[in-house]
């Protein structure tokens, strides 16, 4: 089966990059700087995934700070460094998960209100929840949460195992399934799925409800990771989870997604940022290393690379045989 365009360009990028970061900086590629790198790339997968489900529908999930801090706050402050509250902890988040979720559902697919209010409004109620449970106060993970989250298994971050069994959750759903090819169908054009009898909002409802159920996800694995995360983890995800989005070459316009490309890039932004702060870029750069990565991929994605080829035929001429 011939290559996707956007897998060829992620990964490539990404080999450059490697190439870049053994000749100028080698030790950021050191096994103690990518065992400690890895875990945030795949946080930003995971939430890259979340946000490539509601991009597919043609909206952009601005609750997703709310929803990632909460899931920490949730993890750190309702248990009280006792394990054995950890389950309902994060049954509580995937229950609020699922709230929001179908909040931002309603209120784009059956209200018809444009995603960035709608959701700006629910990371506004998220955050207001967050300041209730917490007072804006960091708390210290339980020790289970923190060996689930930092530990490793067959030599890989668990967190990483995390990422990937997100990742290829989401390809077999998208690819290999009806109700996938349904999603990316109503995505690509909604009025013409509407007019084949597809449930569009149905659809678009259920985008918001899955991205939401991803930022739990990631919300938790990070209050493992952080030993004392604070209550606003949330915000530095936003921009990086459109980032790899793009950079994966899924089109804002909604469509066709490809979630194992959006997490190359993810390793891709994270050996990004990790490589320009070995060279000195100072750590207060990093937004502007996202943006511009973000800027990258729409660019690189709006251009059509084609090759006009002449070929030149000779003439034949064709006897008749009488």
């Amino acid at each position: 089966m011939p290559l996707a365009r956007s897998f060829v360009t992620v990964v490539f990028s990404t080999l450059v990059l490697l190439l870049v970061c053994a000749v100028f900086a080698p030790s950021s590629l050191s096994w103690g700087a990518l065992s400690g790198s890895l875990p945030f790339a795949a946080i930003i997968a995971i939430a890259g995934l979340g946000q490539l489900l509601v991009v597919q529908q043609g909206g952009f999930d601005l609750s997703l700070p709310g929803a990632v801090s909460l899931a920490v706050v949730i993890a750190t402050h309702f248990p009280q460094q006792n394990d054995a509250l950890l389950y309902q902890a994060v049954l509580l988040s995937i229950g609020i998960s699922l709230v929001a979720g179908s909040l931002n559902g309603l209120l784009v697919s059956i209200f018809r209100l444009n995603a960035i209010i709608a959701t700006i409004g629910t990371n506004a109620l998220l955050y207001s929840v967050v300041f209730a449970t917490s007072g804006g106060v960091p708390s210290i993970t339980t020790n289970l949460l923190a060996e689930i989250s930092s530990g490793e298994s067959l030599g890989l971050p668990n967190s990483v195992i995390f990422a990937l069994a997100g990742m290829t959750l989401v390809s077999f759903a998208l690819k290999k399934t009806v109700a996938g090819r349904r999603f990316e169908a109503i995505g690509a054009n909604p009025l013409a799925a509407r007019a084949a009898g597809l449930n569009v909002r149905v659809h678009q409802m259920m985008a918001y409800v899955y991205a939401q159920l991803l930022y739990c996800v990631a919300g938790t694995l990070i209050a493992g990771i952080t030993r004392e995360p604070t209550a606003f983890q949330g915000d530095s995800l936003l921009l990086p989870s459109v980032a790899v989005v793009v950079l994966g070459g899924t089109s804002l316009l909604g469509g066709r997604g490809y979630p194992v490309s959006t997490v190359i890039a993810a390793f891709f932004l994270n050996q990004l940022s990790q490589f320009a702060l070995t060279v000195g870029v100072p750590f207060s750069a990093q937004t502007i290393i996202q943006a511009l990565a973000l800027g990258f991929g729409i660019g690189v994605y709006s251009i059509r690379w084609t090759v006009n080829r002449k070929t030149t035929t000779g003439t034949r001429k064709v006897e008749d045989k009488t």
